[in-house]
């Protein structure tokens, strides 16, 4: 169930964790991994590019051309607590990719338009 802003308990809780200087417990990082992953789908409905964020989670979102099989031309990938920072605009994309803490491939790899979430 969403929080009063919008996120769920499990982002609320992996953003109070970050904020105490602690990293979130396996379970809760995974969870807001998850929900994030699928905000991001919701809010950007498509199949042209893949986010992943091992070992939790991955969606195909962006509109644009289908992907179908094989190696997709278009993927994000990054680590959890990367998404997390991301996704809830604690983390600019310009800033993430420069350090690589985001990789990316395609001409359609680009997500900022969609974050935060």
């Amino acid at each position: 169930m969403p929080s009063e802003h919008g996120m769920s308990p499990a982002v609320s809780a992996a953003l109070a964790d970050l904020d105490a200087g602690r990293t979130p417990d396996r379970a809760t990082l995974r969870d807001a991994v998850r929900a994030l992953l699928s905000a991001l789908a919701a809010r950007a409905p498509g199949r042209a590019v893949e986010v992943r964020v091992p070992p939790y989670g991955a969606v195909q979102c962006c509109p644009g051309p289908r992907h179908t099989r094989g190696t997709p031309p278009n993927v994000v990938e990054m680590s959890p607590l990367t998404w997390v920072l991301l996704a809830t605009g604690r983390l600019p994309w310009v800033d993430a990719v420069r350090d690589g803490r985001v990789r990316t491939s395609g001409i359609r790899a680009d997500i900022s338009p969609y974050l935060p979430i």
